[in-house]
């Protein structure tokens, strides 16, 4: 069944039923007779509400019954099997209320080593025989309680899975809310998220950069040369005074065009400042002049 979907259950119309047909399940549990999926049909199927419980649902159709449900009205020994949120239980149907049963959904496998028929089962960590004697389906997965055959009580119980694996250690109190719960978690654990990296555009791509990335410090201009291998790194290093001017300009000339003649706007600069250059001059010599007439006076 989907996840919050119900089912009602009710006895096959065969001569082998009639001694479980409208008994309490106390009077069955005497007799040694147990409830088996075998010995029922599937007479109804239908989508239910997070909230709904057995006793609405057994109100609702005793008031009315739906014009797809296939049998008599729900009455006693009828089984109705409730899948709320993955987690499916199965409540057999008294004259006032319900009882609980386990098994009866049963997931059965060639694979599976824990049954509800399993005794004298030895799990890992743990110490004497174990028996299971109750059981819960959730998201598809049947999960089974186990008790100490020795102990009972006394002990606390585990539950384990189809294959016998331990998946929660001391239960106290059955199948609650908090071993559905660790059961859950067992079954979705939490996803490992990697750390978030950065996105750099580059010639028209996204590349990807990793945090560890822009932790590192800025790099100095010859520092950068060096990382990526320019080509002049070489011979700037045999010419140039400082590391600290390797810049990609053999000796600190002056850049070149494509075609190895210098820019106009290189000679530019060059005439502005010898013209200011010049324009000193003059006034130095003046200034040395007045000095020297001082001095004479």
């Amino acid at each position: 069944m989907d996840v919050n979907q119900f089912a009602v259950y009710q006895l096959k119309n065969i001569p082998e039923n009639r001694q479980i047909r409208f008994r309490p399940y106390s009077a069955l549990q005497e007799k040694g007779i147990q409830i088996q999926y075998e010995d029922y049909e599937q007479v109804y199927l239908a989508r239910m509400q997070p909230e709904d419980e057995p006793g609405e649902i057994r109100k609702r159709f005793n008031e009315k019954l739906p014009r797809t449900f296939h049998g008599h009205s729900i009455s006693v020994s009828d089984v109705l099997v409730l899948n709320k949120g993955g987690v499916v239980t199965s409540y057999y149907v008294e004259k006032d209320g319900f009882t609980v049963i386990a098994g009866f959904i049963r997931i059965s496998s060639s694979g599976t080593l824990v049954s509800l028929d399993t005794t004298d089962f030895h799990i890992k960590g743990k110490e004497g025989k174990w028996l299971a004697f109750d059981s819960i389906i959730i998201e598809g997965r049947q999960f089974f309680l186990m008790e100490h055959e020795t102990y009972g009580k006394e002990v606390a119980w585990v539950v384990l899975d189809e294959e016998g694996k331990l998946v929660v250690d001391h239960a106290y109190h059955g199948f609650d809310q908090s071993v559905q719960q660790q059961i859950k978690d067992y079954l979705n654990p939490p996803q490992l998220t990697a750390e978030p990296q950065n996105q750099e555009i580059s010639g028209g791509h996204i590349q990807m950069q990793s945090s560890n990335a822009m932790d590192k410090p800025p790099l100095e201009n010859w520092q950068k040369y060096m990382e990526n291998g320019e080509y002049l790194r070489s011979s700037e290093i045999d010419e140039e005074q400082n590391y600290n001017m390797i810049d990609g300009r053999r000796n600190n000339m002056s850049p070149k065009g494509k075609n190895g003649r210098v820019s106009v706007l290189a000679k530019l600069r060059r005439k502005q400042a010898e013209i200011a250059k010049r324009s000193v001059k003059p006034a130095q010599q003046m200034e040395m002049a007045e000095d020297m007439e001082r001095r004479r006076k």
